[in-house]
């Protein structure tokens, strides 16, 4: 390779991706539409960052259900530990909570976005700022040529052989994720994989779903019903928002209700399991037990032992018992039928939220194109794809941005570089 490396986009991968490419001795040109870097990075987990997980590497491929063997070579070259060594080595101190989820001990995503910035731009790497790319071009001679980017109404041509498209996907298009990596990557002949949405929170129509927004359901199980039979169950945290259903298990399972609501063109029912702990016999001794307890009570203010405060309204609603009738009273029947409402809380799918909503996008550039070892295209020379641009996504938890992380790392170090020294020109905001 001659001349300058241009990175397109200055997200999560495509900052790593510069930082050690320069590291080598590469001159890098990284082109950022928007003003700032690390957009989509500065806003993930929830402002906090989820930066990768702390679990075993060897169980980590079982958590990207789209593609997840692709990531083989990539997640060893540069894994969950060292992703934790290297933000440590910029000074950023993490911890591990819940779900071995690794966040900066300040829970600040600016803290770790400014310092993959820093670390880009201390190794050489210059980033240009609303430098919106508009086409790559081809050579004669099937590689690539240069980058043309758009830049005050003006355009501006950035001769190179080397491009690494880190454009992300589709989802949270006001950080400038718009999808124009896959119109650079379809231009020059590759398969893209229809974007959808992965991650996304689903709508409901039962309308006290949406008089509960903001509760928070843990160790509940979310079990939707496949119109071709069968049922897939996911277990943890859900919570109700005005428009029906989020959290961990709700974004987990976003994909596959996505599929089946699309194949089926249904509606899909679906059931939470407030209590999975204990099998319906077990239950029904609970409910004995407690309606022993509080046999003078009336129904309706006799669970509080046994669901969070807003949620019981529901509950007396759809089991059809009088809230006013006292737990002595009971029937051996309404008890059983407040059992079966417990482990199966009925809930209408009609959609999932528009990909614009999706934390992460699945579908993108076709992997069976791309090395998995150096993440160059079969197809094309000089060519190189990181991040979410790339037909692969993980569930929650940290995995996503360690996906970017490890791809852009394989990117770096994939580029064939010359024995020439990179560019001296200053690598300040243009």
């Amino acid at each position: 390779m001659s001349g300058p490396v241009v990175v397109i986009g200055a997200g999560a991968s495509g900052l790593f991706a510069a930082g050690f490419l320069a590291r080598r001795g590469a001159r890098v040109q990284v082109l950022e539409k928007m003003p700032r870097t690390a957009s989509k990075m500065r806003i993930s987990g929830k402002g906090r960052c989820n930066l990768t997980n702390n679990m075993p590497l060897e169980e980590f491929i079982a958590q990207y259900p789209g593609n997840g063997r692709f990531l083989y070579s990539a997640l060893h070259r540069f894994s969950n530990r060292d992703c934790m060594d290297f933000f440590t080595s910029l000074g950023v101190e993490l911890k591990v909570e819940r779900g071995q989820r690794v966040f900066p001990v300040s829970d600040n995503a600016h803290e770790a976005a400014d310092a993959l910035e820093r670390f880009a731009r201390s190794q050489g790497a210059e980033i240009y700022l609303g430098h919106k790319v508009v086409r790559i071009e081809a050579s004669p001679s099937g590689g690539i040529n240069s980058v043309v980017a758009v830049h005050n109404g003006e355009e501006k041509v950035f001769p190179t052989e080397t491009v690494i498209v880190a454009t992300g996907g589709l989802s949270y298009p006001g950080t400038g994720s718009t999808g124009d990596g896959l119109v650079f990557a379809a231009d020059l002949g590759h398969v893209i994989v229809e974007p959808r949405p992965a991650l996304v929170p689903i709508r409901v129509e039962e309308p006290w779903a949406a008089e509960l927004a903001g509760l928070s359901l843990r160790n509940v199980e979310l079990q939707v019903d496949n119109p071709q039979g069968g049922r897939a169950r996911y277990f943890g945290e859900l919570m109700f928002a005005h428009f029906g259903v989020t959290g961990p298990i709700v974004l987990t399972a976003s994909e596959q209700i996505g599929l089946w609501l699309k194949e089926s063109g249904r509606k899909l029912k679906a059931f939470i399991d407030l209590k999975p702990a204990l099998d319906e016999a077990q239950l029904d001794q609970r409910l004995l037990r407690d309606f022993a307890e509080f046999s003078r009570k009336q129904f309706k203010n006799a669970l509080d032992m046994l669901l969070p405060k807003r949620l019981i309204p529901v509950v007396v609603t759809l089991s059809g018992i009088d809230p006013q009738k006292q737990c002595h009273q009971l029937t051996r029947a309404e008890r059983h039928r407040l059992r079966s409402l417990l482990k199966g809380l009925p809930l209408t799918i009609t959609k999932t939220l528009p990909i614009a909503a999706a934390i992460v996008t699945a579908g993108g550039v076709d992997v069976r194109e791309v090395d998995p070892r150096t993440m160059e295209s079969k197809k094309v020379k000089g060519l190189f794809f990181c991040g979410e641009v790339l037909d692969v996504h993980g569930v929650t938890g940290g995995f996503n941005l360690q996906a970017a992380f490890s791809t852009g790392y394989c990117a770096a170090h994939g580029v064939r570089l010359s024995p020439v020294l990179h560019g001296t020109e200053s690598s300040q905001e243009r």
